[in-house]
């Protein structure tokens, strides 16, 4: 049995270690890093909302709006460069997670996209090329979403574009940055691409004006999700979907490939 003394003791040591503990949150750093692990835990499934009927953005206009007038140009002699800003682009877009979506509904939807998720505009020529590298294991409900989005979402953008989704196979632990080293290496062998989106599969875009080309800079085209409230969570965050040239990747040698399981890399290459 304790003594008095010794259960003061022990209360004086247990206000203590409390203490310490406050003091470390209250520092900026900590706060925000302890913040973004607590809206993680909180993050509440997307693809059971959807099972229920639920949709994440209410508003905005259907993605797929206008594409139908799209079709083929039968003479690619004299065509001419697509304007700067795309007639199409319109804004928010009206984003639901409806049940019993499959892949042979997402490719009817996308007539004009050939066999490998590649596009190109049928009346203009692209000023862009971009290759959206999609690392991914076992998340066929968030990929079939993704691409039901994604596909109309780089249409409206007049972009010559390639999705590829690059698969790890086997019980491993799953390796992010190393997928995605694959899949540059894979995009650059099909076609000289002058920007690539490395692009989580559970992220969907939610405004058309976000586009999907590169800048003189790295670019980080995810600085604004729901489930932090559109903040970012710290500020060296750089996951989700980030943009690089070929150039941007090569100066700084690719994703480091020794980070496996969740998390890491991001503030590895937003070091960089």
């Amino acid at each position: 049995m304790l003594s008095f003394h010794s259960k003061w003791r022990y209360l004086v040591m247990l206000l203590g270690i409390q203490l310490v503990v406050m003091a470390l949150l209250s520092r900026d750093g900590y706060h925000k890093r302890v913040t973004y692990f607590f809206r993680i835990f909180r993050k509440i499934d997307m693809i059971s909302g959807s099972a229920a009927g639920h949709g994440r953005n209410h508003t905005g206009a259907d993605v797929y709006a206008n594409l139908s007038y799209l079709v083929n140009v039968h003479s690619k002699d004299d065509i001419p460069y697509c304007p700067k800003k795309s007639r199409l682009i319109g804004g928010p877009i009206h984003v639901s997670f409806r049940s019993g979506l499959t892949l042979a509904q997402i490719e009817r939807k996308n007539p004009l996209v050939v066999r490998g998720g590649r596009y190109r505009p049928p009346d203009c020529e692209a000023r862009h090329r971009t290759a959206i590298i999609i690392p991914h294991r076992n998340r066929e409900n968030h990929l079939k979403f993704l691409l039901y989005y994604l596909h109309p979402f780089l249409q409206r953008q007049q972009l010559n574009y390639g999705i590829y989704i690059i698969h790890q196979a086997g019980n491993y632990t799953f390796n992010r940055a190393k997928l995605m080293n694959v899949g540059f290496r894979e995009a650059m062998r099909e076609e000289d691409w002058d920007c690539l989106f490395f692009h989580d599969v559970d992220l969907i875009p939610e405004d058309d004006r976000n586009t999907y080309t590169c800048d003189q800079n790295p670019k980080h085209a995810a600085i604004a999700m729901d489930k932090f409230g559109y903040k970012l969570p710290y500020k060296m965050y750089f996951g989700g979907v980030s943009a690089l040239t070929p150039l941007h990747y090569l100066k700084m040698n690719g994703f480091p490939n020794n980070y496996w399981g969740w998390g890491g890399e991001d503030d590895d290459i937003g070091i960089r």
